[in-house]
This record gives structure tokens, sequence and C-alpha cells, in this order.
């Protein structure tokens, strides 16, 4: 039983939590309880009718109803797991009766190999709407990257449109995050990985192939020991995995060897070689020192900003 973050998993109880880890060989997945059974739900699936559950509903259910789960995130363990809802798997099965998702399937599949795409979110669950955004998986670093060119060509011409300014308020209010309006959507677009079609929008998400899993970092996943906040400039040397869960920017910095992102605001914020600015719980362990961003829900006083992206839209505007 090998999952990787981006899948979901159903448990006796018929709880369905997603997966927000790797599995890193333990008895337990680390995952957050995102659906629990109820014949009042909204939500309707061939499994049954649902209720979504925000995330701090989700810990009080758990802290209610089965409290060994609740292990800081939610661990769930591996021998409570009767299905494993796999993305790739069942992406081409969505696609056929859902035409949005078909259209991007198609899209993205002219350029990147089909297997290597894959849909979570309600869409994995057949728990969607009629306002649900469609999440795509992307699997392997090379496919992601040549997968946001793809998007980049589309909006460029006319395939896919830009979201709209509404959309990005209402994203922006969502996540609520520790930057102004304007920075924000500024990093976002840069992202490269999101997109509109029709009424609905999309994003993709990266998740390490099977040999890049080979490449983690165990010490990426522990915690060390906490020695407060710190704010931090520093150069990134490396940002190959700045869109991973969590995001790891690699720093030219004698003080702080890295920060660790574990919020999705905060993934593919930066370029190697950019300046950064950051604030976050500073974690030391016998092998690194480094700050650590979304250390909490909501990642108070908490940020990641490019410094080289901001100062470079500003001189534009300022012509």
């Amino acid at each position: 039983m090998i999952t990787r973050i981006r899948d979901f998993v159903i448990t006796k109880q018929d709880w369905i939590f997603s997966v927000v880890s790797y599995d890193l060989g333990e008895g337990e997945l680390k995952c957050l309880l995102r659906y629990i059974p109820d014949k009042r739900g909204e939500r309707v699936s061939e499994r049954g009718r649902y209720r979504k559950l925000s995330f701090y509903e989700s810990y009080e259910f758990l802290r209610k109803h089965c409290p060994e789960y609740v292990k800081g995130v939610h661990a769930v363990p591996k021998g409570d797991i009767k299905e494993i809802l796999r993305p790739e798997e069942w992406l081409p099965l969505i696609a056929e009766h859902e035409e949005k998702a078909r259209t991007i399937f198609e899209l993205l599949g002219k350029h990147a190999p089909k297997e290597r795409i894959g849909i979570t979110g309600s869409f994995l669950c057949g728990l969607n709407g009629e306002k649900s955004d469609l999440d795509f998986v992307i699997y392997g670093l090379k496919n992601f990257n040549l997968v946001r060119a793809v998007i980049e060509d589309a909006l460029e011409g006319g395939l896919l449109t830009e979201i709209k300014e509404g959309v990005w308020k209402q994203i922006y209010e969502k996540r609520n995050p520790e930057l102004s309006y304007e920075d924000f959507v500024a990093h976002e677009r840069r992202k490269r990985n999101r997109g509109a079609i029709g009424n609905s929008y999309f994003d993709i998400l990266y998740v390490r192939d099977r040999e890049e899993i080979k490449q983690l970092d165990m010490r990426n996943y522990k915690r060390g020991e906490r020695a407060g906040y710190g704010k931090i400039t520093a150069e990134v040397k490396d940002a190959s995995f700045s869109f991973d869960s969590p995001a790891i920017y690699e720093l030219d910095q004698p003080e702080i060897n890295k920060v660790l992102s574990f919020t999705h605001t905060y993934a593919g914020q930066a370029l190697e070689g950019e300046k950064i600015e950051a604030r976050g719980v500073i974690e030391r362990t016998k092998y690194e020192t480094r700050l650590v961003v979304g250390t909490t829900r909501e990642a108070k006083g908490e940020w990641i900003r490019s410094l080289s992206l901001l100062n470079a839209s500003r001189c534009k505007e300022d012509g």
C-alpha cells in the first residue's frame, strides 16, 4: 500500500481523507479528513451522500469520534484503509463524462504522457458540484514544467482563458495570506499553473514520480527543535522542488540552510537565483537550521515573497 500526496483514501468507516504527505514507510498515513457520510449531506456520489468538512470541523469530528487519529495532522492507520483513490487511475474514467475535465486532459495529454496526469479533489471522490474547481495532478518534474509551458501557450493562443479579477479576489480571500493582494497575484500569475475554462478555473499540482520519490530527504519530514520566529533575506540556491509538499527552497545563507513551506500558498514562490524575504519558525536539527513556513493552517505572521519579482514588477510599472 504505497500512496502519494494528492491521493485520497477511504477508511472502514467510509470516511474520505486526502493524503497530505508521501508514504514514508510508517504504519500510518498523514492525511486530512475531507468528507463523512451524512444522510443530509450536500454531496452525492455512487458511494452515497456525504458532507464536506472544513479544516476545523474535521479536527472536531475526529477528536469526538476517533481521537487516536489526531496527532498534529490526521494519522490514519494503514490497516483502517479499505480503498485508495489514485488520481492517475481515475482521470480517464472521469473525463468520459465530465466535459471540462476531458478538454483539459486532452490538451495536456498531447504534450505529456497521459498516464502521468491525474485529477484530485472532489472530482476524484465523485463528490464534485457545478461550481467545483478542477485540480489536476502532474507526476514528475519534467512533465510538470512541460505542462506549465503548455498552459502558458494555450492562454496566449486563446484555447484557455485567464482567470478573471473576481476569481483572483476569491482565491485571495480564501487563502488570506500575509501578502498584499497585488503581491499575491503577481506571484500567482508567474507560476503558470492556473487557467480557466468556461466558468470554472483549474490548477495543476506537482507530485513526485517514482524515481523522484527515491530522492526524498527524510529530514524534511521530521520536526526539529523550534527556536522561535525569524525573518530572513536570502538568495535561493535551488528551487527544483518548490512546487512539492513541503515546498523546498535551498538557500545561499550562512545561518539558515533552507526554507520549507507546508502551505500551498507559497509553493513555487521563487526561482533559483532570486532574493527572497521569508518569515516563519526556525527549526534546528543535528543536520541543519531551517525556516519553516506554514506551521499553522492560516500561516499568520509567516510568508515567502520574491523580492526580485516584486522589484522587477514595480520597475516595469514605473516605466
